[in-house]
């Protein structure tokens, strides 16, 4: 299949978002390398994407210089007895000018250009590698860098050690998903009968495919003798006129990080916090924060109130004398003024026990077990990280939250007005009737023409007096009934209000940000499914 920038442009960009998605929560060294891929892919796209760079790679002895030489037709590798002979990289290539800018990207220093008007071999790059066997730390080095960056691999191993495990293990066996961009080539077949050449080939073959290369060509060669040589070059010109190589290694290198990514995050999870678990977590959180205490005094202080209101006047004053709970609690007055938050005083409520605190902890665990169930390691610190962003600003933000509540205590009912002129009207009654009592006798014998009545022997001003007292009695008894469901009600409605109040809160600090996590790693795969198209 035909491979164009225009298509795998799209899976760069898949990849950087899943690379920035995965930042400080995936596995760093599979983050790493997917943002190495990605910088790579997008400066390759950009640096001549006419030519194909192709690499030989292989052992000390292998003979790879020597195949260099014979390949371009030069001397300009060394070949000895001494080893190693290649110490830096070295790049040639054919036509009238070379891909400075590449190469200087490459890091090649050494660069030949060999006048040629052969087409087939005018956008070609040949690099000669350091050994990756070597014993110079600095060689290894090029020969990884380069390994990542070219278009192409040649590994030119040869018939004593094409088995070795320092390139099957350390290179072979980590790029085989990059098999189609990669050719071994036995080398130094020169040494061998024809038996023996077929011997190691289908050995080696055989080892190939083991290793899940089995798309990787094996072709068998001389350089000494010259043998495949004219095959090998020929198969280069084939990739170079195909112009497909270098898209096609970015491809693979996209789809390899994106896989190890995918591989990294693990299977899918959930994509919402549990309900329920919110509600367990908004009412801990609640109970810590007084919700429990300051329902209770709003029923305590309604009672309070509406007892002092409706209660019979000359005893119900003594209520007045007791503090009012809510206002103990600097609650009540401030909801009532529309105050913004930030102008709000704080609660006098008290601190968190131990056992609420510890509920707290254990709904947010809760939480955290749900959310990040299936997430590798760091996912799951990241939204543990999330539940418990700002636990002193979430302390503080619950507060100012219940006290910005409006409880709805602050005017009382309708009807208690009605209650307080009954009460003094039947005060007044009382009044009356001790009056006519003490006054009436009086009146009478001074000629006033005021009758005295009275009913069982007993002055009538005393039954309007003792009348208007059971009345007033009777009416704060009934009325304390009342005050009672009142009380309940505004208890509801207030543990409503307050819950309310505290899911905002706790929405914003804690279930948004463990949201926003979710949200992030679900981002991420979607967007490695993205590159993996």
């Amino acid at each position: 299949m035909k491979v164009s920038a225009e298509k795998i442009a799209p899976k760069i960009a898949a990849l950087s978002e899943a690379v920035a998605a995965c930042t400080d929560r995936s596995t760093p060294e599979v983050v790493d390398k997917a943002a190495q891929v990605v910088q790579r892919a997008a400066r390759r796209i950009e640096l001549s994407g006419d030519y194909t760079v192709v690499a030989l790679a292989g052992s000390t002895g292998s003979g790879k210089s020597s195949l260099f030489n014979a390949l371009t037709g030069t001397e300009l590798a060394e070949s000895a007895v001494r080893r190693p002979t290649t110490s830096r990289a070295m790049a040639v290539g054919w036509g009238t000018s070379l891909p400075n800018e590449l190469l200087d990207w490459l890091d090649v220093g050494r660069r030949h250009l060999i006048a040629s008007d052969d087409p087939g071999l005018a956008e070609l790059v040949l690099l000669d590698l350091p050994d990756h066997d070597s014993t110079e730390v600095e060689h290894r080095v090029t020969v990884d860098r380069l390994v990542d960056a070219v278009d192409a691999l040649i590994w030119v191993v040869d018939p004593q050690k094409y088995a070795d495990a320092s390139l099957h293990d350390g290179y072979l066996k980590p790029l085989a998903d990059h098999a189609d961009v990669m050719m071994v080539v036995l080398n130094q077949v020169d040494r061998l009968s024809s038996e023996e050449v077929e011997h190691c080939v289908s050995d080696l073959r055989s080892l190939l495919n083991r290793e899940g290369l089995h798309n990787t060509p094996l072709m068998a060669v001389s350089a000494l003798r010259g043998d495949g040589v004219f095959e090998l070059r020929g198969s280069l010109q084939a990739t170079v006129k195909r112009k497909q190589t270098m898209l096609h290694r970015i491809g693979l290198d996209v789809r390899t990080s994106a896989q190890a990514l995918s591989d990294d995050l693990g299977p899918k999870v959930p994509g919402k916090i549990n309900t329920s678990i919110k509600g367990r977590v908004v009412d801990t959180m609640g109970e810590a924060a007084g919700v429990s205490l300051v329902t209770e005094s709003v029923g305590e202080a309604w009672r309070r109130r509406g007892s002092a209101a409706t209660g019979w006047p000359l005893v119900s004053w003594v209520s007045r004398l007791r503090p009012d709970p809510l206002k103990q609690l600097r609650l009540g007055a401030q909801a009532a003024l529309e105050q913004s938050p930030t102008d709000l005083n704080r609660t006098s409520l008290p601190k968190a026990t131990s056992v609420q605190t510890a509920r707290v902890e254990q709904g947010l665990r809760e939480l955290v077990d749900q959310a990040s169930q299936g997430m590798p390691s760091g996912w799951v610190k990241a939204v543990s990280a999330a539940a418990h962003r700002d636990q002193t600003l979430l302390r503080d933000d619950l507060d100012t939250a219940i006290a910005g509540t409006d409880l709805k205590v602050h005017r009382g009912a309708w009807w208690w007005v009605l209650i307080t002129v009954l009460q003094w009207l039947l005060i007044l009654t009382v009044v009356a009737g001790v009056l006519w009592w003490l006054v009436g006798p009086f009146l009478a014998g001074s000629g006033f023409g005021v009758p005295i009545l009275s009913w069982y022997g007993i002055p009538a001003g005393i039954w309007v007096a003792v009348g208007g007292v059971l009345a007033g009695l009777l009416l704060a008894g009934l009325s304390r009934v009342f005050v009672a469901l009142g009380a309940r009600s505004r208890t509801r409605r207030a543990h409503k209000e307050l819950r309310a109040a505290v899911l905002a809160v706790v929405d914003q600090q804690v279930f948004a940000p463990v949201q926003a996590e979710l949200d992030r790693y679900h981002h991420a795969r979607e967007a490695v499914r993205e590159a993996l198209r």
